[in-house]
């Protein structure tokens, strides 16, 4: 077969293997796997000997992977929550990319640059990755959290900047990059001006046409395409939906492809369809969000570092340090708590995809040298690798903030977070009973529970479900119960049962690992897939696991002695009899069904 017509392979084969050998040798070291996904992007890009992938192909793949990301994070971020952080997120945005880009201009005055290469380069340091804040967030379980929401929705005001910067840089090129002063009069504040309000009422007429218009059409799409009954169909469909309008969002108004595909996500989050479109498009969300932070090491140069270390320092100092201060200055200023303060200055605290834009548009326009675009490439590798230890320091850095605030006389508007109303107010849980996943099952169990006036609490990550449940006044705790905090949050050392309701056998293996660290004795019930599920679960700390497959045999073979004539006396007392046959098996160690070792346990529909 001709070259040409594998290049796509060829790039992707080395890129991925590479990325898993190098990701996972990462992790046995206890650092963050997207470390090794950039230094796989290192290995294969134009910068190092060897091979050499296709960097036009490796962008655009990890377009794609930002569309899913963000297609996702619109998924379980409704308009509610949008709303609910405009008053920290909209100025605090604003306030934080014009200090990053003072900085930025600084430091490249220093170096003798021009004003408008200064003001490039500062933009291009003031945007953080909303890729990398999401994979980060989502590892440590506060995507669905007030602070969580906070800082994506910091990350979508910064987007929509980028933006409206991608379009003004042309007119602004010639006014500022011109040596001749009567440019820059009337004729040059015209073309400034048309272009800004031309941005704004395209962002503005974009916006409008997808929430009024969306909301009622792409639910419904969703909707046909769920009753055709075909699984490849559905996937499709929701495939069909955020590319759609994330491209459409670009061709017709300018939007930016991860904007478009954010608000395509908003839009599908008020169908009752959500949870599972977000489940069928998450393997293709993770493959290619790797596949982002590969394309990213391809592009870095490394021979920079030993060019100009000094200019590359300083860089990483302006974006891991001088940004991340700001932003805490900034959400403490505005009258929020430093857990806030420390989320917010962590996710700010690296650069990404719209950096690498605003870049290479620079450096085409004239604004900027290319050492500007190397000096950027290089500040975002290092800081995305920092990040999660930028993570690890605010975290310990929370509770001096935290006691040094109320030495000063306390948090006068702490209580702000509790208008997003994503958190379960915490109350002290005590003997009462915790029920992991509000689908079918567990919401059959918890209206047990509740109609019992049994003490409970569900722990559900799906937003929409979660709301439901409280709708009938069910207290829920939003979250991964398998991640730390979740189940401590929700008093698990203090219960006396948890049922794990979840669907998916993997994900039903991890909750019981956590919750038996939690508290070593408590009484677990596990719903079980099938007979083979059950019995690995048993031998893994389950004090019982329920399986579906085994109480629609007991059933079948009560009606079926029943059909044959047998009194039912006699059929119930047999079935019983194999019942208690069947867990007395179960609770024998080494029983055949164990000896086979763990079955596979593969994600299961609702």
């Amino acid at each position: 077969m001709p070259h040409h017509q594998t290049e796509l392979i060829a790039m992707l084969a080395p890129g991925v293997v590479l990325a898993f050998g190098l990701g996972l040798i990462a992790r046995f070291l206890r650092l963050p796997p997207l470390i090794g996904y950039l230094l796989a992007g290192v290995a294969i890009g134009p910068n190092t000997p060897g091979f050499i992938g296709d960097v036009g192909l490796a962008g655009q793949i990890s377009e794609l992977g930002v569309i899913l990301l963000m297609f996702g994070v619109g998924l379980h971020f409704s308009l509610n929550d949008l709303l609910a952080v405009r008053r920290i997120a909209v100025p605090g945005a604003i306030i934080q990319i014009a200090g990053a880009t003072a900085m930025g201009t600084v430091l490249t005055k220093a170096w003798g640059w021009d004003l408008s290469a200064g003001l490039v380069f500062g933009l291009a340091l003031s945007v953080a990755s909303t890729v990398v804040l999401l994979r980060a967030l989502d590892e440590m379980n506060l995507l669905d959290s007030a602070n969580g929401r906070i800082a994506v929705g910091w990350l979508v005001v910064e987007d929509i900047a980028m933006v409206l910067a991608l379009v003004v840089l042309p007119a602004f090129a010639v006014p500022v990059g011109t040596n001749d002063s009567g440019a820059v009069g009337q004729a040059g504040a015209t073309n400034l001006g048309f272009a800004i309000g031309l941005t704004l009422a395209k962002v503005g007429a974009f916006t409008a046409l997808v929430l009024v218009v969306g909301r009622r059409v792409v639910p419904w799409l969703l909707k046909q395409a769920a009753r055709a009954g075909s699984r490849e169909l559905f996937t499709l469909a929701v495939l069909a939906i955020a590319l759609g309008i994330a491209y459409g969002s670009a061709e017709l108004f300018g939007v930016s492809f991860a904007l478009g595909a954010f608000f395509a996500g908003v839009v599908l989050s008020e169908s009752e369809l959500s949870h599972r479109a977000a489940t069928e498009s998450l393997p293709l969300q993770d493959a290619f969000a790797v596949l982002f932070f590969v394309s990213v090491g391809m592009l870095f140069d490394p021979s920079v570092l030993i060019r100009d270390p000094l200019a590359v320092i300083a860089v990483v100092l302006v974006i891991v340090v001088g940004k991340a201060l700001a932003a805490a200055a900034i959400v403490l200023v505005l009258g929020y708590p430093p857990s806030t303060a420390v989320i917010v200055s962590a996710a700010l605290a690296q650069i990404g995809e719209f950096s690498f834009m605003l870049a290479e548009f620079g450096v085409s326009l004239g604004l900027m040298p290319t050492e500007g675009r190397d000096l950027i490439l290089a500040g975002a590798l290092l800081s995305i690798t920092l990040n999660p230890f930028a993570f690890a320091v605010a975290t310990l850095a929370e509770p001096r903030l935290t006691k040094l605030r109320a030495g000063a006389g306390g948090d006068a508007q702490a209580g702000r977070l509790s208008g997003f109303g994503s958190e379960e107010h915490q109350r002290k849980w005590a003997d009462h009973v915790i029920v992991v996943g509000a689908g079918r099952v567990g919401r059959t169990v918890a209206a047990a529970l509740r109609q019992a006036g049994v003490p409970h609490v569900v722990i559900e990550r799906d937003r929409r479900r979660a709301e439901v449940l409280r709708d009938e006044g069910t207290p829920v705790t939003r979250g991964d119960a398998a991640a730390r905090g979740v189940l401590e949050g929700a008093r698990a050392d203090h219960s006396r049962l948890i049922a794990i309701a979840v669907p998916d056998g993997y994900e039903a293996r991890r909750v019981l690992e956590r919750a038996r660290e939690v508290n070593a004795g408590v009484e677990i019930l596990v719903r079980a897939h099938n007979d083979a599920d059950r019995m690995y679960l048993l031998s893994h700390g389950a004090t019982r696991a329920i399986s579906g497959e085994q109480n629609a045999g007991l059933a079948m073979a009560e009606a079926t002695l029943s059909g044959l004539g047998l009194s039912r006396t006699t059929a119930t007392s047999t079935v019983d009899a194999l019942q208690h046959k069947q867990a007395k098996t179960a609770d024998v160690p080494g029983s055949p069904e164990e000896m086979h070792g763990a079955p596979e346990l593969r994600p299961h529909q609702e």
